[in-house]
């Protein structure tokens, strides 16, 4: 994670000019970056308009070279040519050294950007705003699932809202008891992209127990009988965009709560504990009022994601007690549905240390301080 003041100097490249590709809401936009002078008021907002990449709907660039338009940050001078630049997130921003473009498209709903990049394998960028590289998606992944999942004896029915890229799924494979798995997802295209360039994500498809919807969430939730599902993941955040705004939405919220069974979970990301502004208290409020049953906030380490972290939240419905601080239904490693081997980051033992929150966090989920950061 570089900083902006250290523009000018990242993995020794030191005062070299040249070209850095900017995650903004249009995808593969190039810039010319330069050390940022300090008494300088130009920010993010201050950026010239540029070319951006053309896009074409379900097309592959075959180029390892990004191509040749730019754009200026006012009052710079120096930059890094193919470098992409996750950010920026309170005045910092994660930088990737690309290796070669492999997709860029452009559905009826979004944009999606992929790329190799030199350390952590292929990345993709949804809507301006990176989704997952390969180098770890697997924590975020694996989280997200099993602790819910592991929390609840037997669970048999299982929804997953949004998740296109087929990770989640291929975590639900791992739990025999499933017998049923629909997964929402408004995107064809994401779907159809992440089966060919990350074949080992989207395997989750080939379960036979998945069911494919091609709808948006909060409709397809409500078409369904209330108590239909013992867990519900939704996949999606704020800091992917625009798009995850409305999981933060009461009335959402509500129907999420409509969709479980007494004593049903759902499982949702949560910013880093790190992001300022983040009131854990509100959100654990907000949650034990709709769903009445147990709710934690827990957390864990993704390299890739701002601030090197990222927070779930766990809800139950009333009804049968759930403890999410203790896996009640273990992973069996030799049962491992559709995935390539056992699990490389969840396990007992972190599932039970994911909800140990550092002193200042404990503080975050019992008083509304927005001075603590």
């Amino acid at each position: 994670m570089a900083s902006l003041p250290l523009w000018g100097r990242v993995n020794g490249f030191n005062n070299q000019e040249g070209e850095c590709v900017y995650g903004s809401k249009n995808l593969a936009r190039k810039l010319l970056l330069h050390p940022p002078n300090f008494r300088s008021s130009s920010t993010h907002d201050n950026l010239l308009q540029g070319e951006n990449l053309d896009h074409q709907n379900h097309t592959n660039s075959e180029t390892d070279n990004v191509k040749e338009q730019s754009m200026i940050v006012n009052g710079t001078s120096h930059a890094f040519r193919g470098w992409y630049a996750d950010g920026p997130w309170q005045g910092e921003a994660h930088l990737y050294k690309m290796e070669k473009v492999i997709f860029e498209g452009k559905s009826e709903f979004q944009e999606l950007l992929v790329f190799e990049s030199a350390g952590h394998g292929k990345v993709a960028i949804l809507n301006g705003y990176l989704q997952l590289t390969e180098k770890d998606e697997f924590a975020y992944q694996e989280m997200l699932t099993h602790l819910a999942l592991c929390s609840i004896p037997n669970p048999k029915k299982v929804l997953l809202v949004g998740g296109g890229d087929g990770g989640i799924l291929r975590e639900i494979s791992r739990h025999s008891s499933v017998e049923h798995i629909d997964i929402c997802e408004m995107d064809t295209m994401i779907i159809d992209v992440y089966k060919q360039f990350f074949p080992d994500i989207a395997v989750g498809y080939k379960d036979p127990r998945v069911h494919v919807h091609i709808a948006e969430g909060i409709g397809f939730i409500k078409s369904v009988p209330e108590g239909t599902y013992d867990v519900i993941i939704l996949d999606a955040f704020n800091s992917m965009g625009p798009s995850a705004k409305v999981l933060s939405k009461k009335s959402f919220l509500e129907t999420v709560a409509k969709g479980l069974r007494a004593g049903g979970v759902m499982s949702a990301p949560a910013d880093s504990l790190w992001r300022k502004g983040f009131v854990v208290a509100d959100t654990i409020a907000l949650c034990k009022k709709i769903f009445k049953g147990s709710v934690n906030y827990a957390w864990t380490t993704i390299p890739a994601y701002p601030s090197g972290a990222i927070g779930f939240m766990l809800c139950s419905t009333e009804g049968p007690e759930v403890n999410f601080k203790i896996p009640v239904n273990p992973l069996n490693p030799k049962k491992n549905g559709v995935a390539k081997g056992p699990t490389k980051f969840y396990n007992n033992e972190i599932h039970a240390a994911a909800f140990c929150l550092p002193s200042f966090a404990i503080k975050a989920t019992e008083d509304d301080d927005p001075n603590m950061f």
